[in-house]
């Protein structure tokens, strides 16, 4: 991988963490422990420059990195923002890699944060129980009045700020 690209992943991970860092808040008032942060939105833009996989690599870097200098979450917690971001970034940087167009990014945002959705239901389920040790009944009873609507809500946030910075932000980090 060339010094320059390595920069760039460095750049969008450390952007990603800073903002997840010092800007997130709840946004479902009935579940204020589900808080959102815009971290995903510079590794979406990241993704839509450097492919599907890099957006995986760095979904992977920075859910270590910032549980590793948050101390949130501990392993489940980066295992947890993996598979939610990593998925979010994978299939819509996808989709947009396969139609590179304005029609391409809002139709991958689209079914990215639905992917994301969708991966965060069978997540929960397994791996809520073991991290808050409670019981998976618990766990099914917040799916459909907070689960669900925390990650579609994530992902339309997500995607509505990636579509409008995308373009703004895209001289100043991956400029050629």
């Amino acid at each position: 991988m060339k010094s320059k690209k390595i920069t760039r992943i460095s750049i969008l991970v450390a952007l990603s963490i800073v903002a997840g860092y010092f800007i997130h808040f709840p946004i479902l008032p009935h579940a204020p422990f589900l808080l959102y942060d815009p971290g995903s939105v510079f590794l979406l833009i990241g993704s839509f420059k450097l492919g599907p996989k890099i957006g995986v690599l760095m979904s992977l870097i920075t859910a270590v990195l910032f549980a590793l200098i948050t101390g949130q979450g501990g392993p489940y917690g980066a295992l947890m923002n993996f598979l939610a971001t990593g998925t979010f970034v994978f299939v819509s940087s996808k989709i947009y890699f396969l139609h590179h167009n304005k029609k391409g990014a809002i139709l991958g945002l689209i079914f990215g944060s639905l992917a994301m959705t969708l991966i965060m239901i069978p997540a929960n389920l397994i791996i809520t129980p073991l991290y808050l040790g409670v019981n998976i009944d618990i766990v099914i009873k917040m799916l459909i009045p907070a689960i669900i609507p925390f990650n579609l809500l994530k992902g339309i946030i997500s995607g509505i700020l990636t579509f409008i910075l995308y373009k703004r932000l895209y001289p100043l980090i991956l400029s050629e």
